[in-house]
């Protein structure tokens, strides 16, 4: 409780700093100036007008995400003003930390930008606050990220959320004595309309709807009714867990992340965009590891959406970049030490043979077929981690909510309609077929490399609605420790080496 009570007391606050953008920061030295430039540093020189810019954009810091005592502690002007104002633009720009520092594994291309060249432009154009409004990401994403974390930062700072009992789940039709402290919930998420919000609307339509005599209803008498249920769907949908409506465990414990806990979410979840290079391949596969499905772009457009499988929570497929320069038709799998220690070192040799397993070199190879782990096609990828995404026999596991599965690598979901497509589109349709109708592993190189980035994000946008999942990986806290939205110092995260990477 202290750690949550903390947590939300420096999310209000920060979002409070917003108001001093409307402020008159003029310093005593500004005053006596009448308006002359009072500062030379760096090179730079800044008059009033710059000074206010940079106190402003600052105070908006909360809009991102960030805390404003993270650049700017009192009222300093002068060099030390110009060096918060340069600190703020470089978080905007590339992110306030620095991911190489917090995992052990980051390759995903960076943002890059001179900040110094680009507020000495500013400050002789005149339009600084101009200036630091447009390093952030200009996204439709990092602005709905933005304005979803300014709602619940403010909810935590009102701080009137309960907890539910989690112990057994509620069915719809059912009475509970829990259903009003969930409907409370899903007002403040905005899953139901609000008292105010509901009366304005009765207003206009002359009359009050069947939906609030529903909801009223049911909430005198504690009654899960269907107008709640489609509310609770949504929630579990946005939430990553089975949208059936039911009240079960997992969708309870959604219900229980209070809002500084999300305020949270989203401010790492921005801080990840703000390190990310601004103009990214135009062609490329974007794997959202946190959601488990992967997004394929085509000269700029977004053309494939589809689900994948990724690293268990103690085995965590690492964020790195790295393009496909050809497909395996048919794969073997050379099975990793680590792996082959663990997995398959206690089966019988009938087993073994029943799976396509034989020993080469030293190593367990399981033979191209059916029963491969690697299924029938494999996306090579060039990386130091021997990451790469592939089939798998095992299609069941894509009905899940919950994908976090494998060794490391990425099973991707109809893979080999998803390669034919990629085969098509790169002018090698015909030796992949011809590839395929083999028994034996065969290679068809790509003519253009396809940039993958495996990413991260537990808060992201889907084009019309913000989306939350679990930090299964537990990356998160460190970025929000980095952020000070957490205690404690960051720390490098190690990729672990308890297994090696695999299927």
């Amino acid at each position: 409780m202290t750690k949550n009570r903390s947590l939300r007391g420096a999310l209000a606050a920060a979002l409070l700093s917003t108001t001093l953008a409307s402020c008159n920061f003029v310093s005593k030295s500004s005053e006596q100036s009448g308006g002359h430039p009072v500062a030379e540093a760096s090179g730079m020189t800044l008059d009033q007008k710059a000074e206010k810019q940079i106190r402003d954009a600052i105070a908006q810091a909360p809009m991102h995400g960030l805390k404003p005592d993270l650049f700017l502690k009192g009222n300093v002007t002068g060099e030390a003003l110009l060096q918060a104002g340069l600190k703020y633009a470089s978080a905007l720009a590339t992110g306030y930390s620095d991911p190489k520092k917090l995992f052990e594994v980051y390759t995903i291309s960076r943002a890059s930008s001179d900040v110094r060249a680009g507020m000495q432009q500013a400050i002789q154009k005149g339009n600084v606050g101009e200036w630091l409004s447009s390093l952030a990401p200009q996204t439709p994403e990092y602005k709905a990220l933005s304005q979803a974390f300014v709602r619940y930062a403010k909810l935590a700072g009102q701080g009137t959320a309960q907890q539910i009992a989690s112990d057994t789940a509620i069915k719809p039709g059912q009475s509970d004595e829990r259903v009003t402290k969930i409907a409370a919930v899903l007002r403040a998420g905005g899953y139901l309309p609000d008292d105010q919000q509901q009366t304005a609307a009765d207003q206009k339509n002359g009359q009050q709807s069947s939906q609030t005599n529903a909801l009223q209803h049911g909430a005198a008498n504690n009654t899960y009714l269907p107008e709640m249920v489609l509310a609770v769907k949504q929630f579990q949908a946005d939430s990553g867990v089975k949208s059936d409506g039911v009240l079960g465990k997992d969708t309870l414990t959604a219900l229980n992340t209070g809002a500084a806990s999300r305020a949270r979410q989203l401010a790492v979840a921005m801080e990840r965009l703000r390190w990310l290079q601004r103009e990214p391949a135009k062609t490329r596969i974007d794997v959202n590891t946190a959601a488990s499905f992967l997004d394929y772009y085509r000269d700029g457009q977004h053309v494939d959406h589809r689900k994948v499988i990724n690293g268990e929570p103690d085995k965590p497929t690492p964020q790195l970049q790295a393009p496909i320069y050809r497909l395996v038709a048919k794969p073997t799998w050379t099975v990793p030490k680590g792996i082959a220690e663990k997995e398959l070192t206690d089966k019988g040799n009938a087993w073994l043979k029943n799976n396509d397993f034989v020993m080469k070199d030293g190593y367990y190879v399981q033979q191209s077929g059916p029963k491969s782990a690697l299924g029938l096609v494999k996306f090579d990828m060039q990386d130091d981690e021997a990451i790469y995404l592939h089939d798998t026999p095992a299609k069941s596991v894509f009905a899940q909510d919950d994908r976090h599965r494998s060794h490391g690598c990425v099973r991707v979901e109809n893979a080999v309609q998803f390669a034919t497509a990629l085969a098509q589109q790169e002018g090698v349709l015909d030796p992949f077929k011809q590839a395929m109708q083999k028994n034996d592993q065969s290679f068809v190189k790509l003519p253009n490399e396809i940039p993958v980035r495996l990413l991260y994000q537990t808060a992201f946008w889907d084009g019309s609605r913000i989306q939350f999942r679990r930090d299964l990986y537990g990356w998160d806290e460190n970025v929000a420790k980095a952020l000070d939205l957490a205690p404690g110092e960051p720390q490098k995260i190690d990729q672990p080496e308890s297994s090696d990477i695999g299927p």
